[in-house]
């Protein structure tokens, strides 16, 4: 099929390896156009928005903000961000997870039928949409976090499994397509599959496939939606988890002709916010570099602080940690209150919350954007 003949070219192409300038701010020079060159005019426009955030402010953003929160879920515009700070979020932060399994709700239980319209609401009043993919392995079927070993090759094309990705890249792209704005225009949306692929908890971490047979994964995978789906309202983020050095963080990269924004996840795990302030730093660092060098643009994909023990994080820690860089955007991930097995998890404050005060000053501090500054033509038009 021709569409392969021309994406067996890109297999060819290989990493460009960035370089490290210590102690230099390199501001940040992105490309004028998304990598996929007949993107719509609104995904243009929203790439170009965030070019121009970068000097701005950090937009903030939070995973399922309009889905649930703690101790409410499905009420029609409820937010725990909303509530602490009197705005939404300026990004929000949507799951495909069981899309491939015809579910009808995702992995955390989000009915998708509910996702789209609280999509469709967010991208009116110019929020902006991020979607993750905590596929299953398709190889066993089971879960994203069965790192069964041979599940990349087996879904590559020659793969014994390929035609079974299709299938699945097939449902995404249905949903993707769905998403519609009132004028009839697809609603832009930054996809960011294969996430912390450095880690070694999903079947497409580190352990478990070679940096060549992932690099060729998200290339398919980009290719497959791009010129087999003929979808064209994309942005494609590129992730991974914490990283020690900027060749790790690179050893996976997928190539410049595949990636609009890049970026990284990184969670606080225990009491020492220092050391949190000092990797968080030094990753960014190593971001600001590498998306100067590749003329993308640079994102914080995924954050927290579970429960949120330290009620000064936000401007002692988070914001401390964020100072002299540049980010297009932080995703704090979801609230999930009082989970079955009786444990709690939220990353923002909810209404009452002990930093809910500090988030508030975080807020007037100017450091960040959410959608009350935003608007419809702004970001979009």
């Amino acid at each position: 099929m021709h569409h392969m003949l021309t994406y067996n070219l890109f297999l060819k192409a290989k990493p460009i390896y960035a370089f490290l300038f210590l102690g230099v701010f390199i501001s940040i020079h992105t490309q004028s156009q998304p990598v996929d060159a007949t993107t719509t005019k609104e995904t243009i426009h929203l790439y170009q928005f965030l070019q121009k955030s970068l000097q701005k402010g950090i937009l903030f953003g939070h995973q399922d903000d309009l889905a649930y929160g703690v101790n409410w879920k499905y009420v029609v515009g409820s937010s725990d961000v909303k509530e602490t700070v009197g705005a939404y979020p300026a990004v929000y932060g949507w799951e495909l997870g069981r899309i491939e399994t015809d579910s009808i709700k995702n992995i955390d239980g989000v009915p998708f039928a509910k996702m789209r319209q609280y999509i469709q609401s967010a991208y009116e009043q110019g929020g902006i949409i991020t979607i993750s993919w905590h596929l299953n392995n398709p190889l066993t079927g089971k879960s994203a976090w069965d790192p069964a070993p041979g599940t990349v090759a087996a879904i590559l094309p020659g793969g014994s499994k390929n035609a079974i990705y299709n299938t699945w890249l097939d449902k995404v792209s249905a949903f993707l397509q769905s998403l519609k704005g009132k004028n009839g225009s697809y609603i832009p949306v930054i996809f960011r599959p294969f996430h912390e692929l450095n880690g070694n908890w999903f079947w497409w971490g580190k352990a478990h496939c070679s940096p060549e047979e992932i690099i060729h994964l998200f290339q398919y995978t980009v290719h497959y939606l791009k010129d087999v789906k003929n979808i064209h309202h994309l942005l494609y983020a590129f992730n991974t988890d914490q990283f020690q050095h900027l060749n790790e963080y690179e050893e996976r990269y997928p190539g410049d002709a595949f990636v609009d924004i890049v970026g990284f996840d990184i969670y606080q795990r225990d009491t020492n916010g220092n050391a949190f302030i000092q990797k968080l730093n030094s990753m960014l660092t190593d971001l600001d570099a590498f998306a100067s060098k590749h003329k993308k643009i640079p994102a914080l994909t995924e954050f927290g602080y579970n429960e949120l023990p330290d009620k000064n994080w936000w401007t002692t820690v988070f914001s401390a940690g964020l100072k002299g860089h540049r980010v297009a955007y932080v995703l704090g991930w979801r609230n999930a209150g009082t989970k079955s097995d009786g444990s709690k998890e939220y990353y923002v404050p909810f209404s009452g919350e002990a930093s809910q005060p500090d988030f508030i000053k975080m807020k007037k501090s100017g450091l960040f954007i959410f959608q009350d500054k935003l608007n419809f033509n702004k970001v979009y038009q």
